[in-house]
């Protein structure tokens, strides 16, 4: 595989048999960074659990403490348009909206969030949204009756995690341009979260691998308490 010479520069920085402290993953991640925009930072997990058993699903959501840098475009599909709206909803709208999604293949919003009351109408869209990621789940804040609170907490930086068919975990927690404390602080905010969505089913090491890097940028081993 073809790297450049800033990558080759970067990754040269980076013990790749060292398990480094969080605080040390932090700080280094921002230092290897090889392009000119504000990259955004990822952590990636790889988890010793089972995906195929129910019980050992790992699926959740946290509000980092200092967002992801990321602004998240919001579709709300409701009854409640101009309270949605108001809200800070991109976008809103009922059964037409979701027509116009379908027909026109519009896919301006990151997330979608819904009340209860009509999740019996985006039922009928699953085979569209869900390949995307996009079906609202009260599992995830994102069906509600309180449609302020759902729409304040997504643009306020919460994230979900959700563990894929290979055990693999990666989730947004900054940008190279946050200051390294706050790094720190959310992704301390994430291994807790992760810790505690340990399935009971689990024994032994649960979290076997943990790294971070930042976009076209080299993986940071870290360890921590817990895992």
């Amino acid at each position: 595989m073809f790297r450049s010479k800033k990558y080759k520069a970067a990754a040269a920085k980076v013990d790749a048999n060292k398990l480094y402290t969080v605080e040390e993953a932090c700080a280094l991640v921002k230092e290897t960074s090889t392009v000119k925009f504000d990259a955004t930072i990822d952590v990636s997990f790889k988890l010793n659990i089972d995906p195929r058993q129910a019980d050992q699903q790992v699926r959740g959501t946290l509000i980092l403490p200092h967002g992801n840098g990321k602004t998240k475009k919001i579709l709300a599909v409701t009854d409640k348009v101009e309270e949605a709206l108001a809200a800070g909803a991109d976008y809103a709208g009922g059964a037409e909206i979701l027509e116009k999604v379908q027909k026109e293949n519009w896919f301006p919003f990151d997330v979608i969030v819904a009340t209860p009351n009509m999740m019996g109408v985006i039922g009928k869209y699953g085979r569209l949204l869900g390949p995307k990621g996009l079906m609202p789940n009260p599992k995830t804040g994102t069906v509600s009756p309180d449609l302020n609170k759902a729409i304040n907490e997504i643009k306020a930086g919460k994230v979900e995690y959700r563990v894929d068919k290979e055990a693999n975990m990666h989730v947004c927690i900054a940008k190279v341009s946050f200051d390294t404390t706050k790094i720190v602080e959310n992704l301390n905010a994430l291994v807790e979260a992760i810790i505690k969505a340990k399935p009971a089913a689990v024994k032994g090491t649960y979290i076997k691998k943990s790294v971070i890097h930042t976009t076209m940028g080299p993986a940071i081993q870290f360890t921590f308490v817990g895992r």
